[in-house]
């Protein structure tokens, strides 16, 4: 009988919208991207535990949501995929009297120039089951959340504002019904927001705010001002005084405050201020009055590392005189400040701690590389490699079999992982998942910014860059080669003092013509022909370099100058794939510029509609035409949150914008990255702050293809082998291994019944596609699977007819989907039995729809692998032809063994009982485990050996099919 699937309600690709005006993440349906790590963590800002739950914490990461863990941190959930408008995470709390109950602030604090925005606040009643929003969706960055420990109905949110510009939401706000409404209680201006808030323990009237100056630029960071700083309520909130009694009276910064439960009056505070201001406070009037604290001259330092980025102070709830902070180091004091002892997080860059005021040996610490629960007061800590949260710059991708996906990781290193499993573990047959993972990927150069290229046709040599400074690694010597243009120390100048700009991420691109041939980015455009022993300057400067914008990044407090902030400088460049010596830049301050002779002459081409100063984050030479590219830029560095998509089809004489704001990708979704599919002009993906989008009229119209991807920043896309590969600012890689039926859709083609060609396969699944009309879904559907005429494998496909609501059109909503493994399946009753691998060759689909066929033929090519190991593909039709018929005689003495006890079970007559027993022990083995084997024992322990690996079957397979098929006529004889 036929194997029968159902394709019920999970296979319709259904609405990716979910009332609201973000992509939820979690459909599933005949796409499912599959997460390919790493799971290194990426930055956590924010975490929390329950009290009275001493299993229970969450964190939250920059860009990868909410998790969860009720078992110390041996593993995490996610538990706000679906709920949540951005994965960007500022703020937790948890009602202790009710724990269930939770309150998430979005938009992280940490307000580096990758930081992604918040949508407002959400809030849960069962433990991060479900979420509701609740308020304040324009807040932009949420610093932190406070429940009044007397009323959970009263609730207080440290609302920063938007971190690239002004914005009237900034401030203290105050619910007092759960969440449902919000009013501001505690307001400067629309440039100095609310970063933290803490109610006096035991007398929750107590109530200190800090405020804070802060916005960011793509040339500088703001740091303070001279309004902000320590404010206090006596009223809960209701009114409010500035302390200055023993505080800084002039510029103040980042304030961080810390309470213990154990002396209430007592609060401390770290504070960014002038030199020989800065540092820890301790008031023991409950703010009314402040003295600063004396520090060693290396813990000062450290914690005025970067203050805007890093500043938190912990307490311990049981010990007040117990203080923890951190910044790139982090150090604890046990007699008030008095004397400092460092300590060791799992990580570095440290930015949150939570102790549980029950029991302080129990705490959960975030840091740039996740998140780690500690039961022995810190001398150890849970893993940070079970939280699949990297911080992604970009992806590229190398020509193994499978490939493997390649980027810096914000806050670690470079790194490498496959898109699946290339060979079998050393940790393969331990139960330890992240170990199993873990031993594949491999640090391959550069730093955490990247880009680290494979050398396309040889794997073994990658080309990378670490902020600005160009590297060579080799697989074989493990090993990296440095070769820096210009030599020059890059931190702490002024950019226009630098003979060469360079930017952190600064942008790497490999010839498509020549492997050999390299190209990057200053304010002009290098080019090496010999792996960087030897650089050619092939441009003038080709950004816009206003005198305004070159300036020493900071202030008014402190500076920092990382190379993050440097404006005027190249962010992207591609070569024509069609034409070579046609080359498109693109910088972060906005111009476009085009050569078409190799470097030697260029034009600007920035389309005159495009605002000034956006970084050009992307481009796309079109893999189709030589004249034709795609630029993506974002201007939300600059507070504008449109998308802005250009395309010319004529070298920039002319351009298109592609995101009007109704045509798909919403207003404010601004595009990160544009690729053009290589098998189909016009086919577009473009990866925006918050999803992933599709477009099969180049660009006209947009649909959103989020699938179950989560809500996060996609950062870069690449097209291989008609496989999707993502990178995302905050939830590591991930991989769509089957993408060919997307060149053949129209968005024309609505009620009608397809079928497309598969893609062709080196051995994996084949994924079957098609579309059926309404009446069609009605009929009698198979799908029939052949090699020549043989078949292989034939089901009946049970279609759900329920009516799915249609949006815009989106043809890929019409797709249906079947998939077949390769493999023989065998005709046996009520179920088919599955056979051997098929051999590499050409075969056939029919999608049988009641009396019509419809035909596709695809290909099965040999792994490239295996050729280079010495395997034909005549080698698999041998292997191929042994096995089936080893199966096939496997699964007769099977039906045998089954025949012969049904025999003995209703037998009447004793002499045919014990001949048929006889006859049974002859075929199996008995119930002991070292009973000596039977005849299907053998012809299984052949068949395992004959399929445990593509390959040529060795002269004793053939000798002992032999054997063993003369044995089983022998008894089939006596059965029959």
């Amino acid at each position: 009988m036929m194997m029968k699937q159902r394709i019920g309600k999970l296979v319709f690709l259904i609405g990716l919208i979910w009332f609201s005006p973000f992509l939820q993440g979690q459909e599933s349906g005949v796409f499912n991207f599959k997460n390919v790590g790493p799971t290194r963590g990426g930055r956590v800002t924010t975490v929390r535990g329950v009290t009275s739950q001493t299993n229970v914490y969450y964190m939250g990461a920059s860009g990868g949501g909410v998790w969860k863990t009720t078992d110390y941190g041996q593993s995490w959930k996610n538990i706000s995929d679906g709920y949540f408008a951005t994965g960007s995470i500022g703020a937790i709390a948890v009602d202790q009297r009710y724990p269930d109950t939770l309150y998430v602030g979005t938009g992280s604090e940490a307000i580096r120039s990758n930081v992604i925005t918040g949508k407002g606040i959400y809030k849960s009643t069962n433990g991060g089951k479900t979420w509701k929003f609740a308020g304040l969706r324009n807040a932009g960055q949420i610093g932190a959340i406070e429940i009044d420990p007397s009323d959970s109905k009263i609730v207080y949110a440290a609302v920063m504002g938007q971190a690239f510009g002004r914005s009237e939401e900034r401030g203290l706000y105050k619910s007092k019904d759960g969440g449902k409404n919000w009013h501001k209680v505690l307001y400067l201006s629309d440039s100095v927001g609310c970063v933290d808030v803490e109610l006096a323990p035991g007398n929750p009237e107590i109530i200190y705010a800090a405020m804070w100056r802060a916005e960011r630029k793509p040339w500088t960071i703001i740091s303070g001002d001279t309004t902000g700083g320590v404010f206090r309520s006596v009223d809960r909130g209701e009114t409010w005084q500035k302390v200055k009694n023993g505080l800084p009276r002039g510029l103040i910064g980042k304030i961080d405050f810390a309470v213990s439960s154990a002396k209430p009056e007592r609060v401390w505070a770290i504070i960014q201020a002038p030199e020989g201001e800065e540092g820890v406070y301790k008031s023991d009037d409950f703010g009314e009055s402040w003295e600063r604290i004396s520090l060693p001259d290396k813990v000062a330092k450290s914690w005025m590392y970067r203050p805007y980025y890093f500043h938190n102070l912990d307490v311990n709830p049981q010990n007040p005189d117990n203080i923890y902070s951190g910044t790139k180091q982090s150090y604890t004091s046990r007699d008030g400040g008095k004397t400092w002892k460092k300590i060791t997080f799992p990580h570095a860059d440290h930015h949150d701690l939570w102790i549980n005021p029950k029991d302080s040996l129990l705490m959960i610490e975030g840091s740039d590389g996740g998140a780690a629960v500690s039961r022995d007061g810190g001398k150890s800590w849970s893993t940070l490699f079970n939280q699949p949260t990297a911080e992604l710059y970009q992806v590229e991708v190398d020509d193994r079999y499978p490939f493997w996906l390649y980027a810096g990781q914000q806050d670690n290193s470079s790194i490498m992982v496959p898109v699946r499993k290339p060979y079998e573990s050393v940790a393969d047959h331990n139960h330890e998942p992240l170990i199993n993972d873990l031993v594949y990927w491999k640090v391959v150069g550069g730093c955490e910014t990247g880009p680290v290229v494979p050398k396309p046709g040889d794997p073994n040599i990658v080309y990378t860059n670490c902020k600005g400074r160009f590297g060579v690694y080799d697989h074989r010597t493990g090993q990296e080669r440095q070769y820096y243009i210009g030599a020059e120390s890059l931190y702490g100048h002024n950019p226009k003092d630098l003979t060469y700009r360079f930017q952190r991420v600064t942008p790497l691109h490999v010839s498509p013509h020549d492997a050999n041939v390299v190209y990057y980015g200053s304010q002009f455009l290098h080019k090496t022909t010999d792996a960087g022993k030897n650089w050619e300057q092939i441009s003038p400067d080709l950004t816009a370099f206003k005198p305004d914008f070159q300036v020493r990044s900071g202030g008014p407090i402190s500076e920092d100058i990382s190379g993050e902030e440097y404006y005027s400088t190249l962010y992207a460049i591609q070569e024509s794939p069609v034409n070579p010596g046609v080359i498109w830049t693109g910088a972060n301050d906005g111009p476009f510029y085009l050569s078409r002779d190799g470097g030697k002459s260029w034009k600007e081409v920035t389309p005159p509609d495009l605002p000034e100063g956006g970084r050009v984050q992307n481009i796309e030479a079109s893999p189709h035409k030589a004249g034709k590219a795609y630029y993506a830029v974002y201007r939300y560095l600059l507070n504008d949150w449109q998308p802005y998509l250009y395309k010319t089809e004529d070298f920039g004489i002319t351009w298109e914008r592609l995101t009007t704001g109704d045509n798909g990708i919403p207003s404010n979704y601004p595009v990160r990255v544009v690729r053009e599919d290589p098998n189909q002009e016009g086919l577009l993906y473009a990866g925006t702050e918050f999803g992933l989008f599709i477009s099969f009229d180049d660009g006209k119209k947009w649909y959103a293809f989020q699938q179950n991807l989560p809500v996060t920043p996609i950062t870069d896309i690449k097209i291989k082998r008609n496989q999707l590969a993502l990178s995302t600012m905050g939830r590591s890689f991930w991989h769509l291994n089957d993408i060919a039926v997307l060149s053949q859709l129209s968005p024309d083609a609505t009620d009608q019944t397809q079928l497309f060609t598969p893609k062709n396969s080196f051995g994996e699944n084949i994924n079957v596609f098609f579309s059926l009309s309404k009446e069609d879904k009605k009929k009698s559907i198979q799908a029939i699977f052949k090699r020549g005429n043989t078949v292989l494998h034939q089901k009946r496909l049970d279609i759900d007819t329920a009516e799915k609501k249609e949006k815009e059109g989106n043809p890929v909503k019409r797709l249906l989907k079947t998939v077949w493994d390769l493999r023989y399946y065998f005709p046996n009753g009520e179920k088919d039995v599955r056979g051997p691998k098929v051999a590499p060759g050409l075969y056939e689909v029919i999608l049988q729809v009641g009396d019509r066929e419809y035909r596709k033929s695809f290909e099965y090519k040999i792994n490239p692998n295996l050729t280079a190991s010495g395997i034909t593909e005549d080698d698999l039709m041998q292997q191929e032809l042994l096995n089936v018929k080893v199966a096939k005689m496997r699964l007769e003495v099977k039906n045998a063994i089954k025949k012969l006890e049904v025999k003995i079970k209703n037998g009447k007559k004793p002499k045919k009982i014990n001949a048929w027993q006889q006859m049974l022990e002859q075929l199996q083995k008995g119930k002991r485990r070292y009973d000596e084997p039977r005849l299907y024992d053998h012809i299984d322990y052949l068949y395992e050996m004959l399929t445990a690996a593509p390959q040529s079957p060795g002269k004793d397979a053939y000798e002992r099919y032999e054997y063993l098929e003369t044995e089983w006529e022998s008894i089939r004889k006596n059965i029959d």
